[in-house]
């Protein structure tokens, strides 16, 4: 008895092998018919994807491809004769093909027992691939019309995925030469970029195109944007810094490299980075502006008064180094002033007043010409209540009025 059941069982494990190698036919015959089933013939093949004997024969993935490519093709046919075609069906269709595809690949590489390779599918997985690669940049595009990120990039993904394979190493150089292609490169990082938390992607696709040649100053502009919004300090600067050699003529690099020593406190790199950037650049105030900022933030006040009034004479109305001027007078006539009120001697307090109030002077007309160019700006209306104030004028009492509307 135990001789016979156990003949029995060996024979229903045969059968039911030999059940689904018959369902990968069955399946395959089913995508032949004038009109397939293509339920069925899923149904078919989800069992000999998960069957132990079948699960890793690459007949098996490429003909779950076909079914996938056949409901593509179906679509696509649809939309070619002029008919609506049901997108969605068309382009998830299409998404699985690839992996499904690569999988089939995988197995076909396989050696037999005897170690030969032999292809039996690749030929026709890349005649299908190829036939259908720039299908990818539509599916792309209609699901970024749609605002989903995700499956925009996974399209484009795929598409700029396909000539790197192995089964097309000919064909890759005349595939990268397309123009088209490092544009969808292009695209697929702006996808990565709109994605929640998809910074790694994004900053993956765009170090990718670093030398592709296209649109580099916008690549690394987003680049940094990328770095910077996930708080990657170190590769931040190593990508300003890159930019700095690469597009010399584009400021965007070199004033937030001089930011970044600037918040890290490396003030002496920031005023090398400058010094260099101005005898490129001897015109730009901006430059003679951000200089002074250092020199203010080291206490080096003369420098510091320097700087701004070479920008001043460069561009007498920018307006921030001349709030920036004004600054530092009246933050020195406040320093004179709180020493004053601690000197005992009558003599010596009134010549610290006295030199408090010069400074305060030297600082109105800076505050009132700033304010004068940007009267909305909250900073330059303080400042000049505390003037008015500090040298008794008696327009304190309008511009107090103005500030407490404000408040």
């Amino acid at each position: 008895m135990r001789k016979l059941s156990l003949t029995l069982a060996l024979c229903l494990v045969a059968s039911l092998t030999f059940g689904q190698k018959k369902a990968v036919s069955a399946a395959k015959n089913e995508l032949k018919s004038d009109k397939p089933n293509i339920e069925e013939a899923r149904g078919l093949i989800k069992g000999a994807m998960e069957d132990p004997e079948t699960k890793d024969d690459a007949n098996t993935w490429y003909t779950a491809g076909l079914i996938d490519n056949k409901v593509f093709d179906t679509e696509k046919t649809k939309e070619l004769i002029g008919q609506k075609p049901n997108e969605e069906l068309m382009y998830n269709a299409l998404k699985a093909i690839l992996p499904l595809f690569l999988k089939a690949d995988e197995l076909d590489n396989m050696p037999d027992e005897k170690g030969k390779i032999k292809l039996k599918f690749q030929k026709d997985i890349k005649a299908i691939l190829n036939a259908n690669r720039m299908y990818y940049i539509n599916g792309g595009v209609f699901y970024f019309d749609q605002k989903n990120y995700a499956e925009a990039y996974d399209f484009f993904d795929q598409y700029v995925q396909i000539p790197t394979l192995s089964m097309f190493s000919k064909e890759k150089d005349e595939f990268l030469k397309d123009s088209v292609y490092v544009q969808i490169k292009f695209y697929k990082a702006i996808a990565a970029s709109q994605i929640e938390d998809g910074s790694s992607k994004a900053i993956a696709a765009y170090e990718d195109m670093k030398n592709d040649g296209y649109k580099e100053n916008e690549v690394y502009q987003y680049l940094c944007y990328e770095y910077e919004k996930e708080k990657d300090t170190e590769n931040l600067m190593i990508v300003l810094k890159e930019g700095v050699q690469k597009f010399p003529e584009e400021s965007y690099y070199l004033l937030n490299l001089i930011n970044q020593y600037i918040y890290t406190n490396q003030n002496e790199e920031a005023i090398a980075y400058l010094t260099r950037a101005i005898d490129q650049k001897p015109d730009d105030a901006q430059l003679y502006d951000v200089l002074g900022r250092i020199y203010e933030n080291k206490k080096e006040l003369p420098k510091a008064k320097e700087c701004f009034e070479k920008a001043l004479a460069i561009n007498p109305d920018f307006v921030e180094a001349i709030g920036n001027l004004g600054r530092l007078y009246f933050n020195e006539g406040v320093e004179s002033q709180s020493a004053a009120n601690d000197i005992s001697d009558n003599k010596l307090y009134n010549e610290a007043v006295q030199k408090a109030k010069s400074l305060f002077k030297a600082a109105l007309p800076y505050f009132e010409k700033a304010h004068k160019i940007k009267p909305e700006e909250k900073e330059y209306m303080v400042a000049l209540r505390g003037i008015y104030y500090n040298l008794n004028m008696s327009e304190f009492d309008a511009m107090d009025a103005k500030l407490s509307d404000l408040e």
